[in-house]
């Protein structure tokens, strides 16, 4: 099983992760989507990452499905087998890949747009909606426990996705999530190796 990824992906960070905490060994293939590698676009017509191969050849995507396929195939759940936990670990997944959409939109308007066309007015209404969501999550974080979830991975690539990109420009008035990623970190340095990196 093969997990074809980019090493600063907060989505492919989020896979890798769960597929390690889960069990399930994949490997880890290094993937380029500017080059549209045949790998990926015979596996993924969107061509894009995180997508998860199989033994048997079945394409799996996005990062979301990837984490429900996980979930069944693993050794350890990553979500609530209880609806109601279930639904609020899914929710906090949805709102920390959420975040991540918008922290992304920003970085690829400055990446691929002349700097005369980035459209600063949608620039801060991105930024609006990622502040607004860390804001959230300041105020009702959730708890840190021995066994993880699907939620809190994402989460914790979340974070470690704004100190990748945005360093400096989200940890004021937010030490609940600098204390719960510093405490994710020394809890499971496994897996904090796989944060996003450059």
């Amino acid at each position: 099983m093969k997990i074809l990824y980019s090493p600063a992906s907060p989505y492919s960070s989020k896979v890798r992760m769960a597929a390690k905490y889960a069990g399930i060994d994949v490997e880890s293939v290094l993937t380029d989507t500017n080059a549209a590698p045949a790998e990926l676009v015979d596996n993924n017509p969107l061509g894009k990452i995180p997508t998860l191969v199989t033994d048997e050849g079945q394409a799996v995507y996005d990062s979301r499905a990837i984490m429900q396929f996980l979930d069944r195939t693993g050794s350890k759940r990553l979500y609530p087998r209880n609806a109601v936990k279930r639904t609020e670990v899914e929710v906090l997944e949805a709102l920390c890949d959420g975040i991540c959409d918008c922290l992304l939109a920003i970085m690829y308007e400055h990446r691929f747009r002349p700097e005369e066309k980035v459209h600063q007015e949608w620039l801060d209404k991105q930024w609006t909606k990622a502040t607004r969501g860390l804001d959230y999550l300041e105020a009702n974080m959730p708890r840190s426990t021995k066994a993880l979830n699907g939620g809190q991975l994402a989460l914790a690539t979340l974070i470690g996705y704004l100190a990748l990109r945005f360093p400096g420009k989200w940890e004021r008035g937010r030490p609940k999530l600098k204390r719960w990623s510093a405490k994710f970190a020394s809890n499971f340095p496994e897996l904090e190796a796989m944060r996003p990196r450059p």
